[in-house]
């Protein structure tokens, strides 16, 4: 159920602006039957939430075609005309760029990139941002990115990095697939953090765009000697940013106004 201003939301409404299997369309689909209920205190705030899951989505598939590499944090490189990587496998960015052109290098350049799973995830949402809001507010919320799993998250993100029970698994989501017995050997196959793609698919970066099964059995080749339990999917849980919140931040940041400067009155002149 959808509750828009204390009142349950027809999505006839508004469902025929998206095309047939739309990632929007099938959310309203879901979110409009479920027992669960989705607030929001405008419609404008429910198509901002549409629309960023939607970019989610895309950036999620954009940044599986881009590249970049699966590393350890000992191992990760990053393009140095952008970030300064710091000696703990995070890129911190260089002072002087554009946080949007250096988000958009790794998507653009990712071969030059490698790193963990978990900044992974972080490095689409910023993607998908950047393609919500417009560019100088993207850069003027965003000044000072540091892309280091989730403990660098800006305060704007601070979501994203902790799952939460859920009643619905959402296309954007960030899920978890565990892998309880792991190798020690490969400590780094202890899960997989993956987006929540359409038909079924999910995307884990190291692992691509793949069904749960997939994962599973990828999961399941790293357990240790002796392993009985199978990798699952958290199927309860979930990790979403506030997507009110960042509604609420484009809009204050688009109407900031601008700052004036005053200009001292010419002298009189005298007769």
């Amino acid at each position: 159920m959808i509750i828009i201003s204390g009142s349950t939301f027809n999505i006839s409404e508004t469902i025929d602006e998206y095309p047939e299997n739309s990632v929007e369309r099938q959310l309203l689909e879901q979110m409009s039957k479920s027992e669960e209920t989705y607030r929001y205190d405008t419609l404008e705030q429910l198509k901002f939430e549409l629309s960023l899951r939607r970019e989610i989505v895309d950036a999620s598939r954009a940044l599986n075609r881009s590249g970049l590499k699966f590393a350890v944090f000992h191992e990760t490189k990053c393009n140095p005309e952008y970030w300064d990587r710091t000696s703990n496998g995070g890129f911190r960015l260089k002072s002087g760029v554009k946080p949007s052109d250096a988000i958009r290098d790794i998507f653009e350049n990712g071969r030059q990139y490698a790193t963990e799973c978990a900044t992974a995830m972080v490095i689409v949402y910023y993607g998908a941002l950047l393609e919500v809001f417009p560019e100088k507010t993207f850069n003027r919320l965003f000044p000072s990115i540091y892309l280091m799993n989730w403990h660098r998250l800006d305060s704007l993100l601070r979501e994203v990095g902790t799952p939460k029970r859920v009643a619905d698994i959402l296309l954007g989501d960030r899920c978890y697939f565990r892998n309880p017995e792991v190798n020690p050997k490969t400590p780094e196959l202890q899960g997989e953090n993956v987006i929540v793609l359409p038909n079924g698919l999910y995307y884990g970066h190291g692992m691509g765009i793949a069904n749960a099964d997939q994962i599973i059995r990828a999961l399941n080749a790293n357990r240790k000697e002796g392993a009985t339990q199978s990798a699952y999917f958290m199927d309860d849980s979930a990790a979403r940013p506030n997507f009110k919140r960042l509604a609420e931040a484009s809009q204050s940041a688009a109407v900031r106004p601008a700052v004036l400067h005053w200009r001292p009155f010419p002298q009189p002149i005298s007769g």
